[in-house]
């Protein structure tokens, strides 16, 4: 019996084949990289990457999919079965980038997936965790949460997703993927997106805590200025009057990264 995709996991199965290999040319898996895939479903992305790597694991919540991948006996395929908001991929993609490290080897670790939409962003955000091991993320995603994790200052879809991701990761919408990709069809467009973390900022725990509450507070009431919704720490931050009078979705992911690290070390 074919496997029905399930609404409450999210589940709309990609079953193009043209948009299949574009997502798996953006990944360019090597064969010696380390690959974790969330939610391989029934396999459209899943087959092609294994088919060039030499080893790869899955992180697979569904039961019915899990012993579908299980039935496969495939050497190559490690399977977790976990929720991936639970999922430790901080310690996956540092045994990972250890086990790279050791053999001398020019791999990459990478962690890909077309993303259940009802939980993307808490995902997003629970992946950063990872990142400081991580050489490249892909993913596809509702469009809409693309657009605003690449928007930059001024623009309308700016948002704390995007401060917070920015400051973390170099990011670029790598494809655009219209509903009839799937089956069944999501209502809303899709596209990929390609995530490298930054090395040039390395934000110690307590400026990162820093950077979120502010930002947070910052992006609290976007029609407010940052005079009203920094109130609780303007005067610490002794931003001139000209800053005040601006709103959030003004200022550039740099401005915020500074002030936080200013909040974090008074």
């Amino acid at each position: 019996m074919a496997h029905q995709a399930r609404k409450r996991f999210g589940q709309h199965f990609l079953v193009d084949d043209g948009i299949i290999h574009a997502i798996v040319r953006a990944i360019e898996p090597a064969y010696k990289d380390a690959v974790i895939e969330i939610g391989p479903g029934l396999g459209a992305m899943t087959k092609p990457l294994l088919a060039s790597l030499e080893q790869m694991a899955v992180v697979e919540l569904d039961r019915d999919l899990v012993k579908h991948w299980q039935s496969a006996s495939l050497s190559n395929l490690t399977i977790f079965e976990a929720d991936a908001l639970k999922f430790d991929f901080q310690a996956w993609a540092k045994e990972a980038k250890a086990k790279i490290q050791a053999k001398g080897v020019a791999a990459r670790v990478k962690i890909v997936g077309n993303l259940p939409y009802n939980i993307s962003s808490p995902l997003l955000f629970h992946l950063m965790s990872a990142a400081e091991f991580v050489d490249e993320q892909v993913f596809m995603l509702q469009a809409e949460v693309i657009h605003r994790m690449v928007a930059t200052h001024s623009d309308s879809e700016y948002s704390r997703l995007s401060v917070m991701l920015q400051s973390r990761y170099h990011l670029e919408n790598v494809l655009d993927v219209p509903p009839e990709a799937f089956d069944p069809p999501p209502k809303v467009d899709s596209a990929v997106v390609k995530m490298i973390p930054r090395k040039d900022i390395a934000l110690t725990p307590q400026e990162y805590e820093s950077l979120a509450s502010l930002v947070s507070m910052a992006f609290a009431q976007r029609r407010k200025v940052l005079r009203n919704n920094l109130s609780a720490v303007k005067d610490r931050l002794e931003l001139p009057d000209a800053v005040l009078s601006l709103r959030a979705q003004d200022i550039p992911v740099g401005d915020y990264i500074n002030w936080a690290c200013k909040l974090a070390h008074q």
